[in-house]
């Protein structure tokens, strides 16, 4: 192996005496091993991927296999070649996956800063199936008047580059969120600004606009699945919002639809990893998650322990983002 290793060339051993199969094995203990398996020949190639060695491939024949040829040497690097492709493929992707892992976790694991009378909790899980980390996002932001606007979000596509545009429609709702507009218009500006940006990744995004004082909810949705709400003596049910084009499609139509805040309600909103299964119709899935009986009054991190628990996320082809808040108990 290091003489193929250093030299970059296959290196072929047909093994006619104990003395030879010494030469060429690790340690003098390994040739009886060796005997007893029957190896009689062994080719040792090694694996280079941009323009490095990364390993070797070593074939061996025993019993009453002839000895490697020059043939089997040109097979043997063939093969090779292959290998080393897909090891370093493998390499990047675990690379990449762990560097858009890094950047998301960190933008997910930022503070996030409600109004005192709104408590918010939490979930992020990255896909396990192998899936490159995509663009979720979830932002919850104290706004003049006591309001918080709770912000779903989710890039479309894969990869840093998925990771990196979450950032920028990140940035890009806060500073719209900040000039005091409501959630439709802030979509519909949002919609505007996105082409001019740079940005050529389309996103899903849903806001909504959580009124203490008035005692109302204003949702808004670009492309998103709508929030649940579970209430108390009243089982989970999907908020009915206008479903407009995702941000980044150009069209620009957003209608908001407006619900009640009811006393110990809980607000849920969710990616569609939560629900999607594959082969599943969406609705499906969706009657699924209504269908969950849920723990109202307990602690928002329990309830969605229970959420995700109900829905099997383990087995869920892409990431699942779900916050969860609930208007705290007024002070007396």
């Amino acid at each position: 192996m290091r003489q193929s290793l250093e030299s970059g060339e296959p290196w072929v051993g047909n093994f006619s005496s104990d003395e030879v199969l010494g030469r060429a094995a690790p340690s003098s203990g390994r040739v009886a091993a060796y005997r007893e398996a029957g190896i009689r020949s062994g080719v040792v190639v090694p694996l280079v991927a941009q323009d490095r060695p990364i390993g070797t491939l070593t074939l061996v024949r025993a019993g009453d296999s002839p000895a490697f040829g020059r043939e089997d040497v040109v097979v043997a690097r063939t093969l090779a070649e292959r290998a080393a492709a897909g090891l370093a493929k493998a390499a990047r992707f675990a690379r990449e996956r762990g560097m858009a892992l890094e950047l998301q976790q960190a933008l997910l694991s930022e503070p996030m800063f409600p109004h005192d009378d709104l408590v918010v909790a939490s979930r992020y899980l990255p896909s396990g199936t192998g899936v490159l980390v995509g663009g979720d996002w979830f932002d919850c932001l104290a706004l003049p008047g006591g309001r918080t606007l709770l912000v779903m979000g989710d890039v479309m596509g894969h990869g840093v580059e998925a990771a990196v545009a979450m950032r920028h429609y990140r940035s890009l709702v806060r500073a719209l969120a900040a000039s005091g507009q409501q959630p439709a218009d802030i979509l519909r500006e949002a919609d505007q600004v996105v082409p001019a940006g740079g940005l050529d990744r389309m996103a899903t995004c849903l806001l909504v606009l959580v009124d203490r004082a008035a005692g109302r909810c204003v949702h808004a949705s670009a492309g998103h699945l709508p929030a649940m709400v579970v209430g108390r003596g009243r089982g989970p049910f999907l908020v009915p919002v206008p479903v407009g084009p995702p941000l980044g499609a150009g069209f620009g139509r957003y209608e908001a639809a407006s619900l009640p805040l009811e006393p110990g309600c809980v607000l849920m909103l969710f990616t569609d990893g939560l629900v999607e299964r594959r082969g599943e119709d969406i609705d499906t899935s969706l009657r699924r998650l209504t269908g969950v009986e849920l723990p109202v009054g307990g602690a928002l991190p329990e309830f969605l322990d229970t959420v995700l628990a109900a829905l099997g996320v383990a087995r869920a082809q892409d990431d699942v983002t779900a916050p969860a808040a609930r208007a705290a108990a007024r002070r007396s």
